[in-house]
């Protein structure tokens, strides 16, 4: 009768082998060709785009909104720097803006 050591050493070779032959089949069945999956990635890239847009613009939106709150409360409290604090906040919603028409011509999409 074999001892709980052996069958324990029996257990983990089993195992270590079956868990390689998997690794194996997982590896032989993701390979495709290199080109085939950029363009795929290509594709999928440019499809997601107009949505990232449109994301991009909602931030710069609510960004804004943000802003114009925090300007409002600091323009009620009396604070002398309140046209800095606006031009912060604007210059944040247009550099949004900007960053997205850059990305859209740069990428030609």
């Amino acid at each position: 009768m074999k001892s709980v050591r052996e069958k324990n050493k029996i257990w983990r070779l089993l195992t270590i082998g079956v868990t390689g032959i998997l690794m194996l089949l997982s590896f032989c069945a993701a390979a495709q060709d290199g080109n085939a999956g950029i363009n795929e990635a290509n594709t999928k890239v440019r499809s997601y785009f107009a949505s990232g847009m449109n994301l991009m613009y909602a931030v710069g939106a609510i960004v804004g909104l943000i802003g114009a709150v925090k300007v409002y409360q600091k323009w009620n409290s009396g604070d002398h720097d309140t046209g800095k604090v606006a031009a912060a906040w604007f210059g944040s919603c247009v550099f949004l803006v900007i960053v997205a028409t850059v990305i859209r011509s740069f990428f030609g999409v």
